[in-house]
């Protein structure tokens, strides 16, 4: 007979490692009460690091006439630049404008209002810009000479799911990466839950509130584990991405609207590469098994060859990846109309069960607020929302208050580390602030000397980072840190992944 762990008992149980499951985790840690978050594979496994990784009000959504989310969107734009300035940074976008598209005063008109519909002080605002003299214009076909320029933002998805999983445990919650949850039943006031890490064992939970940020498992979580089923019907859409060669030099990014009204994306990646996405497609296969198909590529491939003057063909991938978003069912047909915005489900029995539904990464913040509002008085907890002003982990570059500074001035920051650890070449210092912030200061804590950080696997991925990722960040396997902490697989050799799992299996 197997044999459970002591039991765990605490205010909220979290099921889901997502950017919501992480939200909500930091908030209520944040405001005192005891918070468990499992998640049956590492924190942002799917969904949370397959966005096209904007912070963005969504344009588009102004066409369905979706007011309310893109205004909650374009407010948190700022909120979350502020917060985490190392992850996630402005980002100017140039719409080539079409023939085919509607009139160009009507998109300046759209353009205006996203300007007016929130206050800025990072961003700047849109315009018109000519692009037979523009440096965006010099990739595009010369059929392309005017276009339209405006403002979002560029994050880091991955790590700021990560991130949040951070705060909330520097805030007491226990974080339990590849530990499922296989059943949750009411006991009067409590919920008593069964947990089962990747090793078999199991723990049981005691919680006084459940929350099911299970993303495209929610249904079926609240089906099998919960064994009562959804009232609210979900639509899984797949957005798939490829990485190919980089095909500019400037700093703009693209925002391409395709005859057939789907919105794609070109933006620099990783220094070396450009980013294309993202394909919307209806789902209905396995949601553990998410891939890009043949006609994706082919798909976005052919879209790029509308605009740009280099002709990209399927075998110029070089990097793709796909995930599944769970969406609000409502009428539209078109999965690329289908409502970003959620909804937070509230089961008061006797012990409280929270179910988050839909969402987009950019008002995750203010879902996670809402969230923690609904749950924290059932629990006796009147405790005000915090996360607006406070910084995530690494993004206190100049105070622990978030300010316009750490954005404005965030390469002055970049120098001031350069000139304190001198000792490492300056590139690699510059990425590590690029991940880690003022974190970097906890990465090489007690380190002076290039010989200090340990054995070098490949170039510019030393023993010393690879500690750092598996003692704070829950970094259990090559893929975590090539993939999820960092993007360095596109850089380093094939067998990287296998050396790293090799020296991890001899920490142990």
């Amino acid at each position: 007979m197997e044999q459970a762990q002591a039991i765990l008992r605490c205010d909220v149980l979290i099921v889901g490692g997502g950017i919501n499951g992480a939200g909500i985790a930091r908030d209520a840690a944040g405001r005192g009460l005891s918070v468990v978050l499992c998640d049956k594979d590492d924190l942002a496994a799917h969904t949370s690091s397959a966005s096209t990784k904007l912070i963005h009000g969504g344009l588009r959504y102004l066409e369905n006439y979706e007011f309310g989310l893109v205004r909650k969107a374009l407010i948190e734009r700022e909120v979350l630049l502020r917060s985490a300035p190392h992850i996630m940074w402005p980002l100017r976008f140039v719409m080539p404008h079409d023939k085919g598209q509607r009139p160009a005063w009507m998109i300046r008109a759209g353009l205006l209002a996203y300007d007016l519909l929130a206050k800025r002080e990072l961003l700047e605002a849109s315009g018109s810009v000519d692009l037979r003299s523009h440096a965006a214009g010099e990739p595009l076909k010369p059929a392309f000479t005017k276009g339209f320029i405006y403002s979002d933002g560029w994050v880091d998805d991955a790590r700021l799911v990560v991130l949040n999983a951070m705060d909330a445990a520097e805030k007491g919650a226990t974080v339990l990466t590849h530990t499922i949850c296989e059943a949750a039943r009411r006991d009067g006031e409590i919920w008593d839950a069964t947990l089962r890490g990747a090793d078999g064992k199991l723990t049981q939970v005691q919680a006084r509130c459940l929350v099911n940020a299970a993303g495209p498992w929610a249904a079926q979580f609240l089906q099998s584990a919960v064994n009562r089923p959804s009232l609210k019907a979900l639509r899984l859409i797949k957005g798939s991405h490829i990485v190919v060669k980089k095909l500019f030099d400037h700093p703009y990014a693209y925002i391409f609207q395709n005859p057939d009204g789907r919105i794609v994306f070109a933006i620099n990646y990783e220094q070396d590469f450009t980013l294309i996405g993202t394909t919307d497609l209806e789902y209905h296969g396995d949601t553990n098994k998410v891939a890009i198909e043949d006609s994706e590529i082919a798909y976005l491939c052919e879209l790029t060859q509308r605009y740009f003057n280099k002709q990209l063909q399927p075998s110029d991938v070089v990097w793709s990846y796909s995930g599944v978003r769970p969406l609000l069912e409502d009428e539209s047909s078109n999965a690329s109309e289908i409502t970003r915005d959620y909804k937070l489900d509230m089961d008061n029995d006797s012990a409280p069960l929270l179910s988050v539904f839909g969402g987009k990464i950019t008002t995750f913040r203010k879902l996670a607020e809402e969230a923690v509002d609904m749950i924290a008085p059932r629990l006796g907890n009147q405790k005000g929302s915090w996360t607006a002003d406070a910084c995530l982990p690494g993004g206190d570059l100049y105070g622990s208050v978030p300010q316009n500074r750490a954005v404005m001035e965030y390469d002055g920051f970049v120098m001031q580390m350069q000139h304190q650890y001198s000792w490492l070449p300056a590139v690699l210092v510059a990425r590590y602030v690029r991940a880690y912030g003022t974190r970097i200061n906890k990465l090489l804590e007690g380190r002076t000397h290039l010989s200090g950080m340990g054995v070098e696997l490949v170039k510019g991925l030393f023993a010393a980072e690879l500690e750092y990722l598996m003692k704070f960040e829950w970094a259990t396997s090559g893929a975590d840190i090539l993939w999820r902490r960092s993007k360095l697989g596109l850089h380093v050799p094939a067998d990287t992944e296998q050396k790293i799992d090799q020296w991890i299996a001899q920490q142990h």
